[in-house]
């Protein structure tokens, strides 16, 4: 039978893999508690970077439906960023924490209920922001929607144009005769 405590701590990580968009997992050995709590600040408020066991962790996964985590990414200490806002925010946040601090090493992840490699999650943080790449297609939206009123302007115009040089070249031969 399992014990009160673990089974509230199975509970409350499985409810984090349910309600969070992706979730990445990670090594923090060697990292100081300074280091993790600037970790924890580098990642934002849409991430909650939280230390867990490995068993309950796999159990929790399960529990929420998540069975593409491989074992191996349960071995060594193992500490969980559950992300609930923008996944690409995370990686970038947890890239570039890795670049300054290689005792964090990224083992894996899950993203909409499919598994990410450690170097998939390193590519969705060399993508850009949901931000910008919505400001991109709006901004290619828009350039498309002036091309077609420019289009749309031009076949009178050039219909006026051929008229009046029809006008000028019938006036220009009634006048020569």
């Amino acid at each position: 039978m399992a014990r009160p405590d673990k089974a509230a701590a199975v509970a409350e990580l499985a409810e984090q893999f349910r309600s969070s968009n992706a979730a990445v997992l990670t090594e923090y050995r060697g990292l100081t508690v300074a280091q993790l709590r600037e970790l924890r600040r580098a990642l934002g408020e849409n991430t909650q970077y939280a230390v867990v066991k490995n068993t309950l962790t796999k159990i929790a996964a399960r529990e929420a439906g998540i069975d593409t985590l491989e074992d191996q990414l349960f071995a060594g200490p193992t500490a969980v960023a559950f992300v609930t806002g923008d996944p690409v925010e995370s990686a970038k946040g947890l890239r570039d924490f890795a670049k300054e601090n290689p005792n964090l090493i990224i083992k894996g992840g899950v993203l909409d209920g499919k598994a990410l490699s450690a170097d998939e999650i390193k590519k969705l943080a060399d993508l850009e922001s949901r931000e910008v790449l919505l400001a991109k297609l709006a901004g290619a939206m828009k350039g498309k929607q002036s091309q077609a009123a420019a289009l749309f302007q031009a076949l009178p115009s050039k219909f006026v144009r051929t008229a009046e040089a029809l006008r000028a070249k019938k006036a220009e031969q009634g006048g020569a005769e």
